[in-house]
């Protein structure tokens, strides 16, 4: 793509791609068709086609910057010389934050995730095929039998599907986390698959 403003095409992407969580999260996938997200987003409907293929680049293309803004997050800060567990509950601590403070881009993620869109790239990450933060941390754990000796979906179910329900019990108002709870939460996640 040819832009000589690179300024107005870093805006006009992310004008794009948050009007795609927006209305991913309002209305669901098949909810929010390219035109819809180009009169959310203020640009013309062909102005998408330069920043993305077509919509199912747009939908990873979404999910990718959002994965991408939250590893930054994560990684400040990040005990890169700690032990397994003090990883987990900060990059926990930073997830569960991160979803109660932006329930749109959680309900995008939950979506993405539990689609085709995100059931390969799940696979290739809970089988190390991708390797990422979380792989990285309880592959560690599991040298150090730090953590039951259970297949890394499981692992990842005991300790991220709790974390998972709780924001979304938040988010609907159903609970009010604080940042003790949190804390609870996690140690009862990590509980969970601790030796």
């Amino acid at each position: 793509m040819d832009c000589s403003d690179k300024k107005e095409c870093r805006e006009k992407k992310a004008a794009i791609i948050q009007a795609t969580v927006e209305l991913v999260g309002e209305h669901g996938f098949h909810g929010a068709p390219m035109a819809m997200v180009a009169e959310r987003a203020g640009v013309a409907a062909g102005t998408i086609y330069r920043y993305f293929e077509n919509k199912d680049a747009l939908i990873t293309g979404t999910y990718k910057d959002l994965e991408e803004r939250l590893q930054a997050k994560v990684l400040q800060g990040f005990p890169e010389q700690g032990t397994p567990r003090e990883k987990f509950f900060h990059f926990a601590r930073v997830l569960v934050k991160w979803w109660i403070a932006s329930p749109v881009d959680f309900r995008f993620v939950e979506q993405f995730h539990n689609s085709p869109y995100g059931v390969a790239q799940r696979r290739d990450k809970l089988l190390g095929k991708q390797r990422n933060l979380c792989w990285d941390i309880f592959h560690e754990a599991l040298e150090q039998q730090g953590v039951k000796d259970l297949p890394l979906p499981i692992l990842f179910g005991l300790t991220f599907g709790p974390l998972i329900l709780i924001s979304r019990d938040h988010n609907h108002g159903f609970i009010a986390l604080d940042d003790t709870m949190i804390e609870q939460t996690i140690e009862g996640c990590w509980n969970a698959v601790k030796r």
